[in-house]
This record gives structure tokens, sequence and C-alpha cells, in this order.
């Protein structure tokens, strides 16, 4: 496996290398560290071009630091300095070429301990990026466990939502680890039902149909699990999950997305905000 960790010299850029960290230990994966130093336009004035070498100067020292804690973790990491004018367009393109299983990031500062936000970054990253995206939640660099020890998928409620379960059961598979599939069940779907038990039981039957694929494609797996989380809200059923802190989620995109494609949906928005576990957003398979 191999993961580009997209770098900044802040507490968001740490908590990311953090996740990249404890995501490499858990697959075996290589980690490329990318720092985008922002594209100086010339304009005649004889500073520029200066300033642009002082900032490319300062991203090698920093990302320097970066791979240094990644390689005290026996980290197999290597360093690039960019220019572009954009991170997440940049990240991508780098991500592209070298063939890249993930983008690492992490998310904004705002709010308070753990949990997701999403940036500017993440947002264009989570808008339009073919490369699936892990995102670290806030302060994952204060707490980061020595390895992932069981994947979660969250299976959509709503038809045309992509399924993360055929990439989460590949990504259990390649560790050994447990896979847990979760349907979030809320009042909110009252639109399509009037009747909140029939709902609530076609999340459950939609649940054990995927837990029975999942067992026939993965015989291997340690354990796969189905649970079925009820709420007045998205939120309030989110509350009925626990995590433990070495858990990872993942994702589908909304049907909106284009095919390869990930696009955030509105529920995998606020199942972000929701969770304090690390989150991995796949694209559209199709």
């Amino acid at each position: 496996m191999h993961l580009t960790v997209g770098y900044l010299a802040t507490p968001t850029g740490d908590d990311g290398v953090a996740l990249a960290a404890t995501l490499a230990k858990t697959f075996d994966a290589d980690v490329d560290v990318v720092l985008v130093v922002r594209h100086e336009l010339p304009d005649g004035h004889p500073g520029r071009g200066q300033y642009q070498e002082v900032l490319i100067e300062r991203g090698q020292e920093w990302i320097a630091r970066a791979v240094a804690a990644l390689t005290a973790r026996g980290v197999t990491a290597s360093a690039t300095v960019l220019i572009g004018d954009s991170l997440a367009e940049s990240l991508i393109g780098f991500a592209e070429e070298h063939q890249s299983d993930l983008i690492v990031i992490g998310g904004a500062r705002d709010g308070f301990f753990g949990g997701h936000v999403i940036g500017p970054v993440s947002s264009a990253l989570l808008h339009n990026s073919p490369v699936p995206v892990a995102l670290a939640p806030r302060g994952y660099a204060d707490d980061t466990p020595a390895a992932i020890t069981a994947v979660t998928a969250a299976i959509p409620a709503r038809a045309g939502d992509d399924n993360p379960l055929p990439f989460a059961m590949t990504l259990a598979g390649a560790a050994g680890l447990p896979i847990r599939m979760v349907s979030l069940v809320s009042s909110e779907h009252l639109a399509y039902t009037e009747n909140v038990a029939e709902l609530r039981q076609m999340q459950i039957t939609a649940a054990e149909e995927n837990m029975a694929v999942a067992a026939k494609t993965l015989p291997d797996a340690p354990g796969i699990t189905s649970a079925v989380a009820e709420g007045m809200t998205l939120e309030s059923a989110l509350k009925k999950l626990t995590w433990s802190d070495a858990d990872l989620l993942v994702v589908g995109s909304s049907r909106f997305a284009a095919p390869k494609r990930i696009f955030l949906g509105s529920t995998a928005a606020r199942i972000l905000a929701g969770t304090d576990a690390p989150v991995i957003v796949v694209p559209r398979f199709a």
C-alpha cells in the first residue's frame, strides 16, 4: 500500500502525519509526505523569486521533521515539496502519478477536541478526489494508537448512495481486521415511510444481507458483525455507537458524485461531525 499525506507545519499537519503513521504500521504501507508551496507569480518585482526560494527552503525544513516523526515509528517515508496554486489539486495530481491508495490529511482545528471539521483543503478533496481520502480527527497526534484494530463500514440508508463495504472488506482483509457494518436509522426518514418500525426493520434486513455477503467474500476475517443504531436524529443514533481509539470508519460518496470521484453527501458530512474516529471517504464506484 502507498499513502500520500498532505502536510502543513501546523497541528493539523501533525494530525495527518500521525494518522499516516498508524495506517502505515497497520497496512504495511510506504508514505510520501507532500508539502505544497504556493506559486508566486512573477510581477517584475525582484523579491518575488527570492521569496519563493525562501518558502521552498522552509518547506524542506518543515517536511524533514514530519518524515523524521514517521521514521521514528518505523515507517518508510519520503519527502516532496511542490509548487502549486492549490494544495488539493497538487495532492490529487501527486497521488495519481504515484498510484497512491489513499490521500491522508488532518482536519481543521476549529471547535473542541476530537471530531472532524471540514476545512477548505479537505472540502476540495472531498468533492473531487478520485483517490480515497483519509481524515484524521482533531487532536489525533496528541493520542495516537499504535495501529488500527477494527474497520467500520457505514452502510447507506438511501438508495443510490455508494456502499463502502467492498472497500472496507479489502482494507480489513489486508491486515486481518474485524469488520463492523453499521446502519443508522432515525425519524428523519419518515418522508420515505409512515411506519418507523418498518423502516427500522428494513435497515436491519439490509445489514443482515450485507453481513452474509461479507461472510462469503471474506471468510478469513476474524469477525464480521452488524449493528443498527436508532435515534430521533442521525446524531442521536450515532451517539449509541461505541468507538475505540483504534477504530477506522469507512463511508461512501453521495449519489450525486461523478463516477470514480468523491462527493461528500450531507449524511456522510454529519457522520464525520459526530465521530472522533479516523474516517476514509471512498469515491463512487461507477
